[in-house]
């Protein structure tokens, strides 16, 4: 018997899909099940859940009506109970007396919560991420227990599950699994290991939220990662170090499946460690990602159809049509546009909740030529990125000349640790060397470092922009305990050597330059200061002023800010009442005078 299989993720932002979640669907669809996946407002996927249980019962009064053109009023009267949303679907039919019944039951259904007691689901599958995200997990994991049949087929998994699992199961009552699900009969009595499983993409057109890193092959060509660095979570989700999964299955079942995807997006925590990584290069050569390798798109909608044909997450097909139907219609001009338009506007396929299988079906013939005529053949730039960095201590000649043979963009280099200035030194020449000229980074902070090493750091990625004239994007990463009950669940903590006040000026800064530092010199000394004297300046500088900078400065209101932290800079007992900064806390009567003009300038200043 079919189960009915539930994939959520939690409604954050995100920009990679959930790998864990596309694997399941995979593996619940070979063994045969129903699979829908869902991220987004949970009232809404309720609200959903009813309107399509809805729209069966009224096709058994009336089948002479296209009942999902009215799904605006359908939605809208289950939720808010409005005669006027019940009138307008009621007059559409000969039987408004039983339609008027069917709309009053389900609209009851809702309001008396029925969903949660007529339990639909026979596994709920949620995946997590950052620890920081912890709420809408939570709650998340919560609305799980409600809709299973049963709550010990509720699955957890995931970063946030692995890192703190017994928090986890204190909040909720489930257990979560911790790290991979790798090997056989973990979910069900079977051989099959889940986390060998290629990935259902096609679970990602079931959802409204579009990742920001789409078109490209996910995988990861190793696992685990031979340091054991205190701030790092990949021991305990990836304990032991994998040196090489090969990709050939996965990427020609994907491509045949999905179509062939232009970029290469890898996961692998330490790829350098690995002693395969000369066999990684060539793997990933062989499958089109060499140096200067172009990308042609295929024909994705003919790879829709042929899926729908086939009966392959049909809710999945239809959203990924409609949305090419879209883009088909924007290419054309003039008559054949209208008469395209209105093809579809005459077959219901203009929205989405009133497209067809059968109409889909019936129009693609009269549309195929001119979609293949018009749709993009221009070659595109293929990329690969190793997402999660290159460890610099291990880069040498060798395996940088080997990077350099594959369309790499960006390199990412970590950059954590001050000390490590040698080996990163080294790390970017070899790369400039090799014509790696793209680089990108994350700088950790906030952990054991000293602030001022941070702007050490940015100030050396600039140099070497200048000097190698290469783009080296800088990306400060603030840290924080995800293990520690009173951190893991926001962002309050504060490493030894910091202070508040520097950590929101650093955010301050990043929020002007939307999280990244790239090249310029200029540009670089104007966001963090010329030098030592003028960082420290900028981190206590009242936050308004740091954001509207050229405001302040033409008002003269910098300067005279500036004049009066002069006069108080050795005055330990105000510098802590500014590093502590809870501004909107403070009342002024009941400090000392002598602090009041400097403190005006953080309580007043403005944007």
């Amino acid at each position: 018997m079919k189960r009915q299989i539930l994939l959520l993720e939690p409604d954050y932002k995100n920009k990679y899909p959930p790998m864990g979640l596309m694997k399941l669907a995979t593996y619940h669809r070979l063994l045969g099940d129903n699979v829908r996946f869902y991220k987004g407002d949970l009232n809404d996927f309720i609200i959903q859940e009813i309107y399509e249980e809805a729209l069966k019962k009224l096709y058994y009064i009336d089948n002479d009506i296209v009942w999902e053109t009215y799904k605006s009023f359908l939605t809208q009267y289950i939720k808010t109970g409005k005669k006027v949303f019940l009138n307008e679907i009621t007059s559409a039919s000969i039987y408004p007396g039983l339609i008027y019944n069917a709309l009053v039951f389900y609209r009851r259904y809702y309001v008396k919560k029925n969903y949660f007691s007529e339990k639909k689901w026979d596994r709920v599958c949620v995946t997590t991420l950052f620890t920081f995200y912890w709420d809408v997990t939570i709650k998340t994991i919560e609305f799980a227990k409600l809709i299973c049949k049963n709550q010990k087929q509720v699955w957890v998994g995931g970063v946030l599950a692995s890192v703190i699992p017994e928090h986890v199961e204190q909040h909720t009552g489930i257990k979560p699994w911790v790290g991979q699900l790798d090997k056989p009969g973990i979910m069900d009595d079977n051989d099959i290991v889940i986390e060998n499983m290629y990935l259902d993409y096609s679970i990602l057109d079931e959802i409204d939220y579009r990742y920001p890193e789409s078109n490209a092959y996910y995988a990861y060509m190793t696992r685990g990662c031979i340091r054991n660095c205190d701030f790092c979570v990949v021991p305990t989700i990836e304990p032991d170090f994998n040196p090489f999964i090969t990709l050939n299955q996965k990427i020609e079942i994907t491509a045949q499946r999905y179509g062939e995807q232009r970029n290469l997006l890898l996961l692998d925590n330490n790829v350098l460690a690995s002693p395969d990584f000369p066999d990684i290069i060539k793997e990933i050569k062989s499958h089109g990602f060499y140096k200067n390798a172009k990308y042609y798109e295929p024909n994705w909608l003919d790879i829709a159809i042929r899926n729908l044909e086939e009966g392959a997450n049909e809710r999945g097909c239809l959203n990924r049509i409609h949305t090419l139907l879209l883009e088909f219609i924007g290419r054309l001009k003039g008559q054949l546009q209208q008469e395209t338009y209105n093809l579809l506007s005459d077959n219901l396929l203009k929205k989405k909740h009133t497209m067809r299988k059968e109409s889909v079906l019936a129009v693609y013939p009269l549309i195929k030529d001119n979609y293949e005529i018009h749709r993009s053949k221009a070659p595109k730039r293929r990329y690969v990125d190793f997402n999660q960095g290159i460890d610099a201590r291990l880069i040498n000649p060798d395996n940088m000349k080997l990077l350099s043979e594959i369309p790499i963009y960006p390199l990412r280099i970590a950059f954590d640790h001050w000390e490590d200035k040698e080996y990163y030194k080294k790390a970017i020449l070899l790369a400039a060397k090799n014509g790696i000229k793209n680089l990108s980074n994350y700088l950790l902070y906030n952990h054991e470092d000293l602030p001022i090493e941070l702007y050490y750091r940015l100030k050396m990625n600039v140099s070497l922009c200048e000097s190698l004239g290469i783009n080296i994007y800088s990306f400060p990463m603030k840290y924080h305990p995800i293990k520690d009950p009173n951190y893991f669940h926001n962002r309050d903590y504060l490493g030894k050597q910091w202070n508040r006040k520097f950590i929101r000026a650093v955010q301050a800064v990043l929020n002007c330059t939307k999280g990244k530092i790239g090249r310029g010199k200029s540009f670089f000394e104007e966001a963090f200061g010329r030098d030592e004297d003028e960082f420290f300046k900028i981190m206590y500088m009242p936050e308004a002023m740091i954001i509207y900078r050229e405001k302040h400065k033409m008002n003269g209101e910098t300067g005279a800010w500036w004049a009066e932290f002069q006069k108080n800079k050795n005055d330990n007992t105000v510098l802590n009442i500014i590093e502590a900064s809870r501004f909107n806390e403070l009342n002024l009567n009941e400090i000392d005078v002598r602090y009041h003009k400097l403190l005006s300038f953080y309580i007043n200043c403005k944007r």
